[in-house]
């Protein structure tokens, strides 16, 4: 049984599936797909934004170590720039599912669109903070996106992705105009795309 009471009918495996990364100007799209562990309770679970770095942290391993199946699913930003980040969640929603070592009866999606799924999918608005199982997977994948925005501090210096996580603060879009777009930033997002439409204007 999820946070809300939410009914499973006897013998259902349900999957909570949600994603990290769609409004980041750079990296993947991260997306998680978890089934929880009933005789395995976990306490704490909530969106995994309303949760501190440390408690998330904690919830992580809790999580990979209690659950029956957990699975990571990500597109990539050349994927993104292809299909539009959209079907790139979408995609990589599906990727999670398919590589569960269990095959659930019923996913929960977090948002308003469903992926196309062998299985029987429902979406939850707010899911993240509504459903346990989609819970956890926030939790999955933010914890994860988290520490490869920290590597790529490592790789690309000067753009602060370890504090904003890719996402379109002050910091990186004066770094974004100070250095110029890297490998990893999505060239189909306007403040990438209006950097590279400039340099191209200024090469003609």
């Amino acid at each position: 049984m999820s946070q809300i009471g939410y009914e499973y009918a006897a013998g259902e495996i349900v999957a909570g599936v949600d994603e990290v990364g769609r409004g980041p100007l750079c990296g993947d799209v991260v997306t998680a797909a978890v089934i929880l562990d009933p005789a395995r309770p976990i306490a704490g679970l909530n969106d995994s934004k309303k949760l501190s770095d440390k408690k998330r942290e904690l919830l992580f391993d809790e999580i990979c170590e209690k659950v029956l199946a957990w699975s990571i699913g990500r597109a990539s930003v050349q994927e993104i720039d292809e299909v539009n980040i959209l079907n790139a969640t979408l995609l990589a929603m599906q990727r999670a599912v398919e590589g569960l070592a269990i095959v659930p009866t019923l996913a929960l999606i977090d948002g308003n669109r469903c992926p196309v799924l062998p299985m029987r999918a429902e979406a939850i608005i707010k899911g993240d903070g509504l459903i346990s199982e989609i819970s956890a997977a926030s939790i999955l994948a933010k914890v994860i996106r988290d520490r490869e925005m920290v590597e790529a501090e490592a790789l690309y210096p000067g753009y602060g992705f370890a504090g904003h996580k890719g996402y379109p603060s002050a910091v990186h879009l004066e770094a974004l105009g100070r250095l110029g777009v890297t490998p990893i930033h999505r060239r189909s997002y306007a403040p990438v795309k209006r950097i590279l439409d400039s340099v191209e204007g200024r090469t003609n």
